[in-house]
């Protein structure tokens, strides 16, 4: 099988991380704007950031055979911060019609306070505005409160649930996230959130209908293999294989395919890898590394 890991955040990760994802079968990634670990203090630590998920992260990724999209949003927790937030959102429309942006996201709610509510509601209209799918982060305390809040607030807003994305679901949310009718996303992050075990349990009850699964791998302790692993217990469990699919491949690209930035063949018929390729004057191999230079599947020959 292959896969595609709809959240995780590469910026935080090493190359060695693609070079395991690339060998399990994930195909292709989208990379959420997110907050870092510690609050940005400046307009021009936004830019330079969202910068390197249409530029750096993604050429990083297609030099170890894997297809990079991103969304682009204001976080929650960094909504907060009020003066700097409005510049944010002045900034937002210059990279939401990059190349291979594929949503608005993640955005939403973390301690619920007006200045989140504000700033999501800004994002959601101007989600409208470019004609883009929303990626939705739900908080993780008083993760029912937010997760129903989220919905009831995009539904004021007049946006389409098969628009929406919410993600970081569990036992106590999926049921109304699905009955809604928006797309149902989990984060298999070891130790909190949703692990593998639980997963396979919501597949066997729900099925995947409209379901996807995600890693979330960032800078904490988590695993980029999370969907392939979740994938392989289900198929161990007695998951019908289509729902499998559906589960950790074909739901994330219907969903993030309305953004129009996002086509299966970009990955099933993908460019040669030739590591000898640089970005900016860089190159992601170090002094007297060999670069992987891969026949050209178009042609058959070396590049």
């Amino acid at each position: 099988m292959i896969y595609l890991d709809p959240h995780v955040h590469m910026v935080s990760r090493t190359t060695d991380d693609y070079e395991k994802m690339a060998a399990a079968g994930v195909k292709a990634i989208i990379e959420p704007a997110f907050w870092q670990g510690q609050p940005r203090t400046q307009i021009g630590s936004f830019q330079d950031y969202f910068a390197s998920l249409v530029g750096w992260e993604r050429f990083r990724a297609a030099q170890f055979g894997i297809r990079h999209y991103c969304t682009m949003g204001l976080n929650s927790k960094e909504a907060n911060n009020e003066a700097l937030a409005e510049q944010v959102m002045d900034l937002l429309p210059l990279f939401l019609t990059k190349e291979g942006v594929v949503a608005v996201g993640e955005i939403g709610y973390d301690d619920q306070t007006p200045l989140e509510d504000k700033f999501f509601r800004k994002q959601l209209e101007l989600a409208k505005d470019v004609g883009l799918p929303v990626l939705i982060h739900t908080p993780h305390r008083n993760k029912k409160q937010g997760t129903y809040r989220s919905m009831d607030v995009i539904e004021e807003h007049g946006i389409p649930p098969h628009l929406v994305i919410i993600d970081h679901n569990n036992e106590e949310t999926y049921r109304e996230v699905l009955d809604r009718g928006y797309w149902c996303a989990f984060t298999i992050y070891p130790g909190t959130k949703m692990g593998n075990e639980r997963m396979v349990d919501i597949l066997q009850v729900a099925g995947a209908e409209r379901v996807i699964v995600d890693s979330s791998a960032d800078w904490g302790k988590s695993d980029v293999l999370a969907v392939p692993k979740t994938a392989k217990l289900a198929e161990q469990r007695g998951i019908p294989q289509e729902h499998i699919k559906l589960a950790t491949y074909t739901n994330a690209i219907t969903a993030y395919a309305q953004s129009g930035q996002l086509h299966e063949d970009d990955w099933l018929k993908p460019h040669a890898v030739d590591q000898r390729t640089l970005f900016s004057g860089n190159s992601v191999l170090r002094g007297g590394q060999s670069p992987r230079i891969d026949a050209d599947p178009e042609q058959n020959r070396i590049l």
